[in-house]
């Protein structure tokens, strides 16, 4: 069975600003980046939803 892929923080801002500020469209951004289309537009829809907090990482909560 294949390992699931982990990406960090930064990397997730970065793919996301492709498509968000750059122009990209989801897909020439994720075959670029040699990743799934589908999970890029994921990541694009928390950014836009969660205003800065999106992608924690592993379970760590917000400060309230």
């Amino acid at each position: 069975m294949a390992t699931r892929k982990k990406y960090s923080k930064k990397f997730k801002l970065d793919t996301v600003s492709l498509v968000t500020d750059q122009g990209y469209t989801r897909t020439e951004a994720a075959r670029s980046l040699d990743i799934n289309a589908n999970m890029l537009g994921r990541w694009v829809k928390e950014h836009k939803a969660d205003d800065g907090q999106a992608f924690r990482g592993n379970g760590k909560l917000p400060p309230e």
